[in-house]
């Protein structure tokens, strides 16, 4: 037997060959992650995806410092921001592909980051029954079915109900059509309150816009009295020329957070559509000072628009003072472009 004979037998009784095409054996070439056909070993491999792995980590740990001076891309990037984390189930696919392990690496960045920012979100935080449920509903101007929102309003049996964009003789629908289960109700512009408590102290909140987009009112609960805020910030649009504008929307967050920073009652509530999600730096003068409802009681990110595939949330159930959010969720869908908002609150003293 020659020795080349002798060192092909050992080769092929140890399974240590590479297969054929010069690829390595196992699933993905993962059996021996060395050299490919090039001479590229696995460190050498994949650094363009183990590049972008980096970037969207730096974006996730440094978002607040992507600048608004050019299109606002740090407001757009922050309301999107938890859907970065697709990038790393994206990347993972070319990084076995490339069998590279510096991006394999790279990818753990992402991924603990992530995880960190938005992994508590993905756990059930709900804490018993409490002891009144609000709901929040950006009900379309343009809405498709009006009496289908409002069965969907009634059957969600809250106690307190928030809705945006009421217009004209879809207006008189909802008052019609809510009378019965919510006996007070106040509108101003073109938000209302219905409440099966009493409803006092009806005041506009001036949003610097011209006109009432949103207005305080205190309602008189079992427990005890609770101001309620009703807002409707200002629409925000992606456009070619100009990037992402949100002028108008951040001059009347700072006008909405002023008037709830001086809110002379304890207990207070936010109900509404804030063209914004609570990562949004912008929103800041309001979130800053309240706490999301999704945030501390929610199942998952609780995302409200647009209806048909929901990617954000903008529809904002907040409070402030001794009230305790034990639940939130989102309502089905109905004939608006956004999802109605939910949440049970305990009244604590």
């Amino acid at each position: 037997m020659t020795q080349a004979d002798f060192t092909d037998r050992i080769t092929d009784a140890g399974g240590t060959g590479a297969a054929p095409g010069g690829r390595t054996g196992g699933f993905l070439g993962l059996r021996d992650w060395g050299r490919d056909g090039r001479g590229s070993s696995t460190w050498r491999r994949g650094l363009v995806v183990a590049l972008l792995a980096v970037l969207t980590a730096v974006l996730l740990a440094f978002h607040a410092e992507v600048p608004n001076g050019v299109g606002n891309l740090g407001s757009l990037l922050e309301t999107f921001l938890p859907w970065l984390g697709l990038a790393v189930p994206v990347l993972l696919v070319p990084a076995l592909l490339r069998r590279s392990a510096t991006a394999l690496l790279a990818l753990l960045l992402p991924a603990v980051l992530w995880a960190n920012l938005f992994g508590g979100q993905l756990t059930d935080k709900s804490g018993g029954k409490g002891d009144w449920t609000v709901v929040s509903h950006n009900v379309a101007a343009d809405n498709t079915d009006v009496p289908g929102t409002v069965r969907g309003l009634v059957a969600a049996d809250a106690q307190i109900v928030a809705l945006q964009e009421l217009a004209g003789k879809q207006l008189r629908a909802y008052e019609t059509g809510l009378a019965d289960a919510y006996p007070y109700h106040a509108v101003e512009g073109t938000v209302g309150l219905w409440s099966k408590y009493p409803i006092s102290g009806v005041s506009p909140v001036d949003l610097k816009m011209g006109w009432t987009r949103a207005f305080r009112a205190q309602v008189a609960t079992p427990q005890g009295p609770v101001a309620v805020y009703v807002a409707h910030l200002p629409s925000v649009r992606l456009k070619a020329e100009s990037g992402f504008t949100v002028d108008q929307r951040d001059v009347s967050a700072q006008a909405l957070g002023e008037a709830i920073q001086g809110e002379q009652q304890k207990k207070v509530l936010l109900l509404g559509d804030l063209n914004g999600t609570m990562n949004d730096r912008s929103l800041a003068p309001v979130t800053s000072q309240m706490r999301s409802a999704q945030g501390a009681a929610g199942d998952g990110f609780g995302f409200s628009w647009p209806s048909a595939f929901p990617m954000a949330r903008i529809d904002q159930i907040m409070s402030k003072g001794g009230l305790k959010p034990v639940d939130s969720r989102t309502l089905p869908r109905d004939g608006s472009d956004h999802l109605a908002v939910a949440a049970a609150y305990r009244y604590s003293s």
